[in-house]
């Protein structure tokens, strides 16, 4: 692998090459590292750098129509993604969380995932445009090497709840190779080990795609960064990997020959943009409920081949409640809540000349002096003379005696925080809805490209999902025996009104998968209908998204979608096919 910075002595070139592969994320990186070692020359162009910077964060612009009635989700979607996203603000991108940078979004994310049930890929009848073209069965090998790819764990804990209608679920979380105390980042844990035969370039924006109209195919790529230089990559096949929005946006900007934009004869490209929605139902409270709660739906630590894996226990509408309810799939988490006298924020304040009340804070930081120290050990376990094998030993041994303060100090950057409480959490998938999209802004981004407007809201089905749940729990905990949770008052009313939810920056469906060119825009092996040599891959062809945290299965089809380029690369020319009805 070789990874450089287009520079002034790229101006004016032109690269040619077997595959180009547009964005440096998970599945960029995934698919250019599969092809690669089957012999096939690869260049991924990724618009950012090896790390996120301002400038070109400044280029995911998005305005957004998610709610005009809500005043507090601007404030509700920074406190949730603020944290992780240092670079990210509500006010730039109105909806959604996209990072340039090698490892894209895992540059930001808590490593979550979990696995799509059968029900994920269904035709139901209670949800319009639902169902996929494949079956769940046909990923199931992929499934086992993206999870071979994550360093996950085969096995996951059994059962141990199903009251009323939920039953237990699970995410688990992508440990980094390299650091024993983060998660996985792509950028830094896996580019490092791509096949030689990769080619990345970085500050290179993919600013339009040339479409020969006589091949079908895409024959240039244009490419700029921020410092002037320009280039055109000529490849023979091209693969879209930037992400929910930036696939829809780059297929509608490049409309020199097909004025809708390649791939959008139907106009269905943008449509059916698809999220989870991410809203607090409520909280538990008291100390004997809490520690109740995070011994039942806390974290757990599973052994695997000599390491240690970490599990997030959570409740899952069951199917046939789903069918009986006529609601989409959702599942519930407990996250924990600080107190108002945590000890560390508190000392922050105090450090940055920002307390308002300095004798209290001083307070805190005296009767939290048991947090205080356990902060210090963390960070003395994060000091990079500590050699690998006692960290990997000692966080091994972590997560298998305390699960859920390792998952704390996950979350919080390896300083333990005094709680007050647990969080209800619910996250429900959103149905597939053609008004929901992405669309071409009248503004313009610094290379002179149109930006993006979401149109992402929630509807009817959406609230009677997060209602089910609300209602399921309460039925669940009294049946379990458990305290009754302390719900919202709208959760606990019998009407659909609600605060808007939180969009959990999974975007996805905006060039969904089908059948035909009638109902999607790519095809079941993920080439743009109407195209030669053009595919798409990541949650951008997801026809429906599931409530798990999505990675895993972004990768599974990645690694589908690459094992068919390099079985293409021994079969010639790829014909096109079934491409009738793309010009009805």
């Amino acid at each position: 692998m070789t990874v450089t910075r287009l520079s002034g002595n790229d101006c004016g070139a032109t690269i040619e090459t077997d595959l180009a592969i547009i964005g440096g994320g998970p599945v960029g990186l995934a698919i250019a590292d599969r092809c690669a070692r089957e012999g096939i020359d690869v260049v991924l162009l990724e618009s950012g750098l090896a790390k996120q910077d301002a400038a070109h964060e400044a280029l995911n612009d998005v305005i957004a129509e998610i709610s005009a009635h809500d005043a507090d989700l601007t404030e509700r979607r920074t406190n949730f993604h603020g944290g992780q996203a240092p670079l990210w603000n509500a006010q730039r991108q109105a909806y959604g969380v996209r990072c340039r940078g090698l490892g894209g979004s895992t540059q930001v994310w808590a490593g979550k995932v979990a696995p799509f049930g059968d029900i994920d890929f269904a035709k139901r009848a209670w949800v319009p445009d639902s169902g996929w073209p494949i079956g769940r069965e046909e990923l199931t090998p992929f499934f086992d090497q993206a999870r071979e790819l994550l360093g996950l764990c085969p096995t996951e804990p059994a059962l141990r709840f199903s009251e009323s209608g939920l039953n237990s679920c699970y995410w688990q979380f992508a440990r980094s190779r390299t650091d024993r105390l983060d998660v996985m980042r792509f950028g830094r844990d896996f580019a490092a080990t791509l096949a030689p035969k990769v080619r990345v370039l970085l500050d290179a924006t993919v600013t339009r795609l040339g479409f020969h109209p006589g091949t079908r195919s895409v024959d240039a790529l244009h490419v700029a960064s921020l410092s002037g230089t320009s280039l055109v990559v000529r490849p023979r096949r091209v693969v879209l990997a930037a992400g929910g929005i930036e696939n829809a946006r780059l297929l509608l900007v490049s409309n020199d020959v097909e004025p809708g934009g390649i791939g959008n004869r139907h106009d269905l490209v943008g449509r059916y943009l698809i999220d989870h929605a991410g809203i607090r139902l409520g909280e538990v409270t008291g100390e004997k409920n809490i520690m109740q709660l995070a011994r039942t739906f806390g974290f757990y630590g599973q052994n695997h081949a000599g390491r240690s894996h970490m599990f997030m226990h959570g409740l899952a509408l069951a199917p046939e409640l789903q069918q009986h309810e006529k609601t989409l799939n959702a599942a519930i988490y407990f996250a924990p809540l600080r107190a108002i006298d945590d000890p560390f924020d508190a000392l922050k304040r105090l450090l940055r000349g920002t307390s308002g009340a300095k004798l209290r804070d001083v307070a805190a930081i005296a009767r939290g002096s048991g947090y205080i120290a356990r902060g210090l050990g963390s960070k003395t376990l994060a000091w990079p003379g500590l050699p690998n094998w006692t960290k990997e030993l000692i966080v091994n041994s972590a997560i298998r005696l305390a699960p859920n303060m390792v998952a704390d100090e996950f979350a919080s950057g390896g300083l333990p925080h005094k709680l007050t409480g647990l969080g209800i959490e619910a996250i429900t998938e959103t149905a597939p809805h053609p008004e929901n999209r992405i669309l071409l802004a009248d503004k313009r981004d610094a290379f002179g490209i149109r930006r993006v407007t979401a149109h992402w809201r929630v509807g009817a089905i959406e609230a009677l999902t997060i209602k089910t749940l609300a209602t399921r729990l309460d039925r669940a905990f009294a049946e379990a025996g458990f305290a009754a949770p302390d719900l919202n008052q709208w959760a606990r009313s019998g009407d659909l009104a609600m605060p808007n939810p939180v969009d959990l920056a999974h975007m996805m469906g905006t060039t969904r998968m089908a059948s035909s060119p009638l109902n999607g825009v790519v095809d079941i092996d993920c080439r743009v209908f109407g195209t030669n040599n053009l595919y798409v891959a990541g949650g951008s062809v997801f026809p429906t998204g599931g409530h798990a945290n999505p990675t895993w299965m972004f990768l599974a089809l990645a690694l589908r979608l690459a094992d068919h380029l390099a079985a293409g690369r021994y079969a010639g020319n790829l014909t096109v096919r079934d491409q009738a009805p793309a010009f009805n």
